[in-house]
């Protein structure tokens, strides 16, 4: 009886089961009902892989230290909000409300003044960025989520190494898990050209730092705390994938809400450091009518705060709303945003990409599509590139463009930053982008879609069940 309580496969069956008991318990604890129920399963089949890949990636929070680290640039946040709103106040109008929440939620206010320019076209935001770059006077701060040492990469490192022989300061962030394929090059390129670099989020295993999932997704290019590039471009060849090339969306701005922008990299770099460059940023002077506002979100945030302002404004809408990404897993939220709104009377048009970089996120994607279409809102399947650009319009009344998808990990997990544009002009230019790629686009029909492959459909069921887990 003793040797039979002592064999391997009852000791793993007892193990298995108290693995599946007590996981039962810790899972819904602070987890969507959606993200519990993959986790759960994943666990009742595979209880102990489950349990060590749960281990590696099951908590959706950072360390303690880095909360605490946050938690001490409160008075930081607050002093930049004070600031931008006394220098450049929201006027009155449309928008108010949706402001106040992003106050809330990213703790910065919105600011009148600024003047934006959209850039489409890759080559043209470079050429662009390092126009700016060597144009600077005083500071350049790079925060990108790919950073390579491709030519393109090399392109900017060497106009920043033309900045610091001016006597710039330049800093840089990469993300280490982003950039990692070109990290050790990029960073001693960099370094060596006289440029303070950092990767953020480091990956170690035995220090305490953080999942290796858990990303800053951000794009914010920022020269002199005067003009500011935020969007989905990284800094990187447009076809560092073999076979695929990005199609990508960024906003130039110029005027206060700068000041912004260099608040999220100047919190970001502390975080990484415990430096802070500056006390505050600077408030630019106006350059335009248009009100702008900086909604950052991420994992150091209480509340998720793209997701959180989406879901309102889907249930807010009255006439169209189009959402462009080239990740589409909606939680049941947004799900049940978007299928009441079309009820309403109000035409959804959904634009994602026909070129596939991700296969397991484009199957589970996919498997919401028969619900989507089924619902009446309208999919557009965008040919010939991988558009990578992150956008959303609303009635005419707001626009949204930044770094974040519309999936559980930019909502919960990534570090994300968004442009929230209240000007009827700047709105107008987003949507005239827009309708072009809904003319570059397939539309996607419901019956044609209902007669894939059953393997193709097995395959995205099987997917959609890690969906939240993605």
């Amino acid at each position: 009886m003793h040797d039979a309580l002592l064999n391997p496969g009852t000791v793993y069956d007892v193990c298995a089961w108290l693995i599946r008991l007590v996981m039962l318990v810790v899972l819904p604890l602070r987890r969507t009902p959606a993200a519990a129920r993959s986790w759960l399963l994943l666990i009742l089949f595979l209880p102990v892989p489950g349990l060590l890949l749960f281990l590696a990636i099951g908590n959706p929070r950072f360390s303690q230290w880095r909360g605490e680290r946050f938690r001490q640039l409160q008075p930081f946040y607050s002093a930049v909000a004070e600031r931008l709103a006394a220098a450049a106040p929201f006027g009155p109008g449309a928008g108010r409300d949706i402001a106040a929440l992003g106050r809330t939620l990213g703790r910065l206010p919105a600011a009148g003044g600024n003047s934006i320019e959209f850039l489409d076209d890759y080559d043209r935001a470079i050429d662009r960025l390092i126009a700016d770059i060597d144009g600077a006077r005083h500071h350049v701060r790079l925060l990108a989520y790919i950073f390579a040492d491709d030519h393109v990469g090399r392109r900017v490192i060497d106009a920043l190494g033309r900045a610091v022989a001016r006597g710039v300061a330049c800093h840089v962030l990469i993300d280490a898990v982003g950039s990692h394929p070109w990290a050790r090059g990029t960073l001693g390129r960099l370094r060596a050209a006289g440029v303070e670099a950092r990767a953020a989020l480091p990956f170690r295993l035995l220090r305490r730092r953080t999942r290796r999932d858990m990303r800053n997704h951000r794009k914010l290019f920022l020269i002199d705390g005067e003009i500011g590039y935020a969007g989905s471009q990284n800094i990187v060849a447009r076809d560092f994938r073999p076979g695929i090339v990005n199609h990508e969306l960024t906003a130039r701005v110029t005027g206060p809400v700068v000041a912004g922008m260099g608040a999220v990299f100047l919190a970001d770099w502390y975080l990484e450091t415990q430096v802070m460059l500056a006390p505050l940023p600077e408030i630019p002077a106006p350059t335009g009518e248009a009100a702008v506002q900086v909604l950052p979100s991420g994992a150091d945030y209480p509340l998720e705060g793209f997701e959180t302002l989406l879901v309102w404004q889907v249930n807010e809408a009255r006439e169209r709303v189009v959402i462009v990404t080239p990740y589409l897993i909606p939680d049941e939220d947004l799900l049940g945003a978007m299928r009441t709104a079309v009820l309403r009377g109000v035409k959804i048009d959904l634009v994602v990409s026909a070129v596939v970089d991700q296969r397991l996120v484009n199957l589970a994607q996919s498997s919401y599509y028969d619900d989507l279409l089924a619902s009446g809102i309208r999919i557009h399947r965008f040919r010939d590139y991988l558009l990578h650009a992150k956008n959303v319009s609303i009635d005419g009344r707001l626009a949204i463009v930044g770094s974040s998808n519309v999936d559980i990990r930019s909502f919960q997990l990534n570090e994300e930053v968004s442009l929230l544009l209240y000007d009827p002009a700047a709105i107008a230019r987003l949507e005239e982008i827009q309708h072009g790629y809904i003319a570059s686009s397939d539309a996607l029909r419901l019956d044609a879609w209902r007669r894939r492959p059953a393997l193709r459909k097995m395959a995205e069921n099987m997917a959609r069940l890690v969906g939240p887990l993605l």
